[in-house]
């Protein structure tokens, strides 16, 4: 049975455009000279072997004053996208919105909502199929870097608010779109993490082990299964997109837990807990390393896959995460990840060769085992696994 996507493994390029706590406004489509060189990148990406990829929408290029919209930032890559044969998870909320739009005001959900069904209307027109969607990416994340200052704060210093808000946001927004399309597909994307007590107490483990269930908040409420005031549905969630890095494993008001350290969990358990917990496809939506770790960390990743996918998980995909190098967010500085460097004066990216080997080698072995469909009902975790 064919799966959602038509590569397991996949490339996303990176898309936030929000304002930083200083202010100034990020656009890494643009600074990765990405929306200019659209369809060179994806026919390259379609020649390494990718079906499917993340992109997103820019927001506030996009709707210049309420209701008004100017689609020339994001047509090009749609038709760019099709004459590629590639199919495109589209990000409509990557962080950024328009400075019109207040994020906190009880009108946000209606003016994304807008905002989306306009958007979906745009790409229907060019290439015809059911949309294919990330509604919101990283609502986890967006909510703690409001919290502690990384992002500019939305709303009330109250924990917990803007994680409902924008729930409410992406309930509206995806009850809106499955009335018009009722073949919609909902992708989302949420890290997956793992955090540690720094002790052995009992006050010390209970503390870390609710704040390590935090990172299936959104998801919970997204799907009904808690604070079913929101409006959540499990319709709403068709799947459950997880992104893993290096850095997603800490101690509890602490520093990151290295791998290969006695309190690093095996991201294999990590899945199989996810999907026993909702019993949906999952993907890795992100996942990548910087400089000379990157072969060894997507060959740690796909490890990690198959054992899960042995033990029963719907691993469907795994997404190289940002697939071209880029300027950092904090300070500009180069960082070299992914498969694709930055453009050079040919107008070409390119090939970070040690990775793109790893990459054929991986899926070499994917191709050779391809797991039977897994049914959720009948996952288990293995014995002996201590957290």
């Amino acid at each position: 049975m064919k799966g959602p996507f038509e590569s397991f493994f996949q490339a996303g390029f990176e898309c936030s455009s929000h304002r930083r706590s200083d202010g100034v406004r990020l656009d890494l489509i643009g600074a990765t000279s990405h929306d200019r060189h659209a369809s060179g990148d994806y026919r390259q990406c379609a020649e390494l072997g990718f079906g499917t990829l993340r992109d997103g929408l820019r927001w506030h290029l996009i709707e210049k004053a309420e209701g008004r919209y100017d689609w020339s930032s994001w047509l090009p890559m749609l038709e760019a996208a099709e004459q590629a044969g590639m199919q495109v998870v589209w990000d409509l909320f990557h962080y950024g919105s328009p400075d019109h739009v207040d994020q906190a005001s009880s009108d946000f959900p209606k003016r994304f909502t807008d905002f989306a069904i306009a958007a979906l209307e745009v790409r229907e027109s060019v290439c015809g199929k059911p949309p294919l969607v990330c509604p919101v990416n990283e609502i986890s994340f967006i909510c703690w870097a409001s919290e502690v200052g990384y992002f500019p704060r939305v709303g009330p210093n109250e924990i917990g608010w803007l994680k409902r808000h924008l729930v409410k946001t992406a309930v509206a927004a995806c009850t809106a779109i499955r009335e018009r399309w009722p073949d919609a597909t909902f992708v989302w994307a949420d890290p997956l993490i793992h955090i540690a007590p720094r002790d052995n107490s009992r006050k010390e483990r209970k503390a870390a082990e609710q704040a390590r269930q935090g990172q299936f908040q959104a998801y919970d409420w997204l799907m009904g299964r808690a604070e079913p005031e929101l409006g959540g549905s499990d319709d709403f969630v068709d799947i459950v997109g997880l992104n893993f890095y290096p850095h997603n494993q800490w101690y509890l008001d602490g520093p990151t837990i290295p791998m290969g350290h006695h309190e690093y969990r095996p991201m294999a358990d990590m899945l199989v807990e996810v999907a026993e917990r909702y019993g949906k496809p999952i993907f890795i939506s992100e996942t990548g390393a910087e400089g000379s770790g990157r072969p060894a960390w997507f060959h740690y990743v796909c490890d990690e896959v198959r054992a899960a996918q042995a033990r029963g998980a719907p691993v469907e995909g795994i997404c190289l995460y940002p697939v071209t190098a880029y300027p950092g967010w904090d300070n500009s500085r180069h960082a070299d990840v992914g498969l694709l460097s930055t453009i050079g004066s040919d107008g070409k990216r390119d090939v970070y060769e040690p990775l793109y080997k790893e990459l054929e080698r991986q899926r070499a072995i994917f191709d050779a085992e391809a797991p039977v469909a897994a049914d959720p009902r009948h996952l288990r975790i293995a014995g002996g696994q201590s957290h």
